[in-house]
C-alpha cells in the first residue's frame, strides 16, 4: 500500500479545508518523506482520513439502500442490478465497496504505524479517531461481505472473523476515549458487532455501558460542498433517482437541501441502536415485558429527536418519468403485505404549495399503543425489526438485517488462495428475487397501496435461520 499513500498524500492535504485555501499553490510532487516531515502531518492525515471515510460511507449508503426494501432505483443512474438483487463478483460496484473497506483499514494503519512515529505531536485523540475508522472498516466487512482479506494481498477471512477484528480494535480505542460521547460511540459499535455475531451477553453489556455514558448520543460524518466533499447518497435520495417503499415515504428524504449548497451528514452510530439490541435480547430470553420497556424508552428518544420543518420537496413527484409510479397523496393508506391492516399517515403530501417535515436522525411510525399491544414473541420481534428498518433508514444498514452478503470481488478472488470459495453472493432463500423486495400495487379507486412482502414479518418467521435475528 506504500505506493498508494505516496500518490494520495497531496489529495489528503487538500482534504483539510482549514490548511489549504483555493488560491494557494500546492506542490503536486510531495513525496512520502516530505509529507512525514511537514508541519503537523498527523493532523493532515486524520483530516484526509475523515474526508475519505465520509465519501466511502456515502457510496455504501447509496448502494446498500437499493440493495434492500428501503429504496428502488427509479432512474438510470446508480446500480440497476442491486435492486434485483443481482450481486456478481465481477460487478464494478461490488469491487468499489470492497476497495473502500480496504482503503479505510489501510489509511488507519498507515496513520497509526507510520505517521504517528514521524509526528511527535500525535495525540491520543488522533489515535482514537484512526482506531475507530479501522474498527468501522471491519464492521463494514462483517456486515456486508461473505469474506474479505484482513491485509493487502491476504487470504479472505469470513465475516465473523472481520467482526472479531472490529471488537479487538474497539478494545484498543476504548482506552483512548476522552469523554462520554466517545465512550458511548465505542460501546455502541462493540454492541453492534456482538449483536451480529449472536453474542447476546456481550452485546447487552456494551449497550448498557453506552447508554450509561450517553442516552442520546449521535455520531455523524460531515460533508462540505465548498471543498468538494459531496455526498452521492444525498444526490440520489434528494433528487428523484431513488423512491422509497411507500410505507417508508414519511421518512424521505433524510438528506435534503434547504439551500443549494447544503450537505447533510450521515449517521454512523447513535443511542437508538442500544435500545434495539436490549429489546431483541430480552425477547430472546422470553422476557416480553422487558422488551416492551426498552421499546418504550426507544420510542421516547426517537420522538425527542430533531426534525427539519419547511422542506420544499415539491419537485419530487414520485415519478417524473421513472420506471414506475409511486403514491404522492396522503389519502392513500398502506398495508405492509396483503395480510396486514391498512395504515394511514405513511404517505406525505409534497404537492405544491405544501412544505414537509422530515426526521433526519431517527423516525418511526410505531406508536406507544402498538408497543403496549404486543402479546407474543413473533409480533414483538417483527416490530423490533420494523423499528430497526425505520430508525436506520437511509443509513445503509438494512441488507445486513436481511442476511444479504456481497461476494469477494474478482481481483481479490484471483489473488487469495481461498478466493474461489467466496465468489458467489449469499442471498437467503426467503429474500424475494426479481425486484420482489420493492414490489407493491396501487388501487387508485380505493386509495390503497399493498406491499407484496412484509420483510419484517419474514425476518421474524425465519428467526431461527442463521442469516437473520442473531440472538434467536
Amino acid at each position: 500500500m506504500k505506493k498508494i499513500y505516496i500518490l494520495t498524500i497531496a489529495t489528503l492535504m487538500l482534504a483539510s479545508c482549514d490548511l489549504v485555501e483555493p488560491d494557494e499553490i500546492i506542490n503536486p510532487n510531495v513525496d512520502e518523506e516530505a509529507f512525514l516531515h511537514s508541519d503537523n502531518p498527523m493532523e493532515t492525515w486524520v483530516n484526509g482520513t475523515e474526508k475519505e471515510f465520509a465519501l466511502h460511507m456515502s457510496d455504501f449508503v447509496e448502494l446498500m439502500e437499493i440493495l434492500s426494501d428501503n429504496y428502488f432505483n427509479n432512474y438510470t443512474r446508480s446500480s440497476k442490478v442491486f435492486d434485483v438483487p443481482q450481486l456478481l463478483y465481477t460487478d464494478a460496484d461490488v469491487t468499489k465497496l470492497q476497495r473502500h473497506v480496504g482503503a479505510l483499514r489501510e489509511m488507519a494503519d498507515y496513520g497509526l504505524q507510520t505517521v504517528a512515529k514521524a509526528d511527535p505531536a500525535t495525540t491520543d485523540a488522533q489515535r482514537f479517531h484512526l482506531l475507530c475508522v479501522k474498527a468501522y472498516s471491519f464492521l463494514l466487512a462483517g456486515d456486508f461481505f461473505r469474506a474479505l482479506p484482513l491485509e493487502n494481498g491476504g487470504d479472505a477471512v469470513e465475516w465473523n472473523g472481520q467482526l472479531q477484528k472490529a471488537i479487538e480494535t474497539l478494545d484498543e480505542a476504548l482506552h483512548l476515549a476522552e469523554n462520554d460521547d466517545d465512550r458511548a460511540f465505542v460501546h455502541t459499535l462493540y454492541a453492534r458487532a456482538a449483536h451480529r455475531l449472536g453474542l447476546s451477553e456481550q452485546a447487552v453489556s456494551h449497550a448498557r455501558q453506552s447508554l450509561a455514558a450517553s442516552r442520546d448520543f449521535c455520531r455523524q460524518l460531515q460533508f462540505d460542498s465548498k471543498n468538494g466533499v459531496v455526498s452521492g447518497a444525498q444526490e440520489a435520495i434528494w433528487s428523484d433517482w431513488f423512491q422509497p417503499l411507500p410505507r417508508l415515504d414519511f421518512l424521505d428524504p433524510k438528506y435534503f437541501q434547504m439551500t443549494s449548497t447544503d450537505q447533510c451528514p450521515i449517521t454512523i452510530a447513535k443511542a437508538e441502536e442500544n435500545y434495539l439490541i436490549l429489546a431483541e435480547a430480552a425477547l430472546a430470553a422470553n422476557n416480553l415485558q422487558e422488551a416492551k420497556t426498552q421499546l418504550t424508552a426507544l420510542l421516547q428518544l426517537v420522538q425527542a429527536r430533531p426534525v427539519q420543518k419547511d422542506v420544499n420537496d415539491q419537485l419530487e413527484g414520485r415519478y417524473n418519468g421513472g420506471l414506475k409510479v409511486f403514491p404522492n397523496d396522503p389519502a392513500y393508506r398502506v398495508q405492509a403485505s396483503p395480510d396486514d391492516s391498512l395504515r394511514a399517515g405513511l404517505i406525505v403530501d409534497r404537492r405544491p404549495p405544501r412544505l414537509i417535515t422530515v426526521p433526519y436522525i431517527s423516525g418511526t411510525s410505531v406508536t406507544q399503543a402498538m408497543i403496549d399491544g404486543l402479546s407474543d414473541h413473533n409480533s414483538a420481534l417483527e416490530l423490533v425489526y420494523l423499528m430497526r428498518q425505520e430508525i436506520f433508514f437511509a443509513e445503509g444498514r438494512r441488507p445486513a438485517d436481511l442476511g444479504i452478503r456481497l461476494p469477494l470481488c474478482e481481483v481479490e478472488a484471483a489473488h487469495a488462495s481461498n478466493g474461489a470459495d467466496y465468489t458467489e453472493a449469499f442471498i437467503p432463500t426467503f429474500v424475494p428475487q426479481n425486484y420482489g423486495l420493492d414490489e407493491f400495487t396501487i388501487d387508485d379507486a380505493a386509495k390503497t397501496v399493498t406491499i407484496k412482502h412484509n420483510m419484517n414479518r419474514i425476518i421474524a418467521t425465519n428467526a431461527k435461520a442463521k442469516e437473520v435475528a442473531p440472538f434467536e
